[in-house]
């Protein structure tokens, strides 16, 4: 086996995996994508609040046990330079200890848990079914870096399509059939089973077990700390969950979660495959100033580029879609911390390309500072808002919290060159005008239900959303939409 690959790449190689690797994961999860949001409607149709609140307190509970059960060594792997057979099988091996580990206190804790948030017998078990979906999952990490580390996207997709195509069938389908709760127990079992056999079918590698002192404490030491920037992150977040679950009824964490579902599509369907991407690429372009600083910019651009007017264009049409559809106005309560939710969303969309940076340059400590100062803003704000403002205040909380992003802009001003207003500034203008001109076009003509978009008119708002928006783009930014187009398609080639 070659484990010496992504760090042998020359600039131009480096340049050209990322850019195919990107569209490689836009083309091959862009109907997965399309089908997730699909689905995700459907489930809020057929499903209670209480469900989904049932569903984000027992994900939130498992998803703790994730960030001890690898100490960053995934992370340390991918950023590692050079790369050799006895990386891996420490990793797999320590990991699997910890795994094992986690997973029996999560078991010999069912009943707390079940007790602490008033689960029903069949939210019991969706939390057991978390727990084995969260063991199948660590044996796949090993498979998947060696294709993070070969920028090998094409073939690394491949298992999430699998994985999410079963997943959103199975819920939607048992939903539908008024199973309840019980249709995310069985989903995320058939998910992970069908994930684990695909990503080994694609990326095959021989589980071993062994332990190489040498290799443990060269990637611990990049590892533990970008950990702990991951273990602040699950305090500020998924713990969060956890505390306003005891706190607020199940309901009301349900509007949460519908509001902070669909506010992070976007980012889930840019961000996240555009990091998935650069991570592993800034790494290899690590010292190479000017490459670097070109390759920030270029993710900078694209993502402002098309999260901006997503989020302001989902929070004009969310109240006329809920008109329209008489099972959706259930989510009415939600609307206001859908649109708190996004204001964090197109900050953290900037701030997340940034922090991603900073950890690829090896500069891990700057992440971990930003993140203590975000978990305890978090910590100290949400508490405080909840009592002010009810479930809102969660929102509220986590839009504040991310106006602070502009730190870690300052920073990688004092780090790299990086043009960050001409980047960012002429898609948050355009998204602005669109917003504000869709809004305005939504009491014309007044409709019955007090002026919201008539069913006909919300289909004709979106085109025309989209054309007023590349409209103002182009004659704000010409010349350089045309370059950074022309530049993705030559890399592409």
């Amino acid at each position: 086996m070659d484990y010496k690959i992504a760090e042998e790449s020359t600039i131009e190689q480096v340049k050209h995996r990322s850019v195919t690797g990107v569209i490689a994961l836009f083309l091959r999860t862009g109907l997965l994508q399309v089908i997730a949001i699909a689905a995700t409607f459907l489930l809020t149709v057929f499903l209670d609040p209480v469900h989904f609140g049932i569903f984000g307190i027992t994900a939130a509970a498992v998803d703790i046990l994730v960030y001890f059960s690898d100490i960053g060594l995934a992370a340390a792997l991918i950023q590692k330079k050079k790369l050799d057979k006895d990386d891996l099988s420490t990793t797999f091996t320590i990991q699997q200890l910890l795994s094992l580990l986690l997973v029996t206190a999560g078991f010999l804790l069912t009943g707390v848990v079940g007790r602490l948030y008033s689960l029903s017998n069949a939210g019991v078990w969706l939390f057991r079914a978390l727990l084995i979906s969260f063991f199948l999952s660590t044996l796949k990490t090993i498979p998947s870096i060696r294709l993070e580390r070969r920028l090998d996207f094409g073939k690394l997709v491949i298992p999430q399509i699998i994985e999410n195509l079963a997943f959103y069938a199975a819920a939607v389908i048992l939903a539908w059939r008024g199973f309840g709760i019980t249709s995310f127990t069985l989903a995320i079992l058939i998910r992970s089973i069908l994930g684990l056999i695909a990503i080994y079918i694609v990326s095959p590698w021989k589980p071993s077990l062994s332990f190489n002192k040498h290799s443990f404490k060269t990637l611990v030491s990049f590892g533990v700390p970008f950990q702990l920037n991951s273990i602040l992150a699950l305090v500020k977040d998924r713990l969060l969950v956890a505390y306003y679950g005891i706190v607020l009824p199940a309901a009301q964490v349900g509007y949460l979660q519908w509001a902070e579902r669909w506010s992070l599509f976007p980012h889930r369907i840019i961000v996240d495959n555009i990091n998935k991407v650069t991570f592993p690429a800034y790494s290899r372009l690590q010292g190479k100033t000017i490459e670097l600083t070109k390759a920030i910019e270029k993710s900078i651009f694209f993502t402002a580029l098309i999260i901006f007017p997503t989020l302001a264009a989902m929070n004009v049409l969310a109240p006329a879609l809920i008109q329209i559809i008489p099972k959706y106005q259930k989510w009415q309560p939600a609307l206001l911390a859908l649109m708190l939710f996004s204001i964090n969303g197109m900050w953290s969309s900037i701030s997340t390309t940034l922090t991603n940076s900073f950890a690829a340059m090896g500069k891990i400590k700057i992440n971990l500072k930003l993140m203590v100062m975000w978990t305890t803003l978090t910590w100290i704000l949400t508490p405080l808002l909840i009592w002010k403002f009810g479930y809102n205040g969660v929102a509220a909380a986590s839009a504040l919290v991310a106006t602070t992003s502009i730190i870690p802009m300052i920073i990688i001003k004092r780090l790299l060159p990086v043009k960050l207003a001409q980047n960012i500034l002429p898609a948050l203008f355009s998204s602005a005008l669109m917003g504000f001109a869709l809004y305005f076009l939504s009491f014309f003509p007044a409709s019955p239900a007090g002026g919201l978009l008539p069913s006909s008119f919300f289909l004709l708002a979106i085109p025309a959303g989209v054309i007023l928006y590349f409209t103002c783009l182009f004659l704000l930014t010409g010349k350089k939409l045309i370059n950074e187009f022309r530049s993705i398609k030559q890399l592409a080639v």
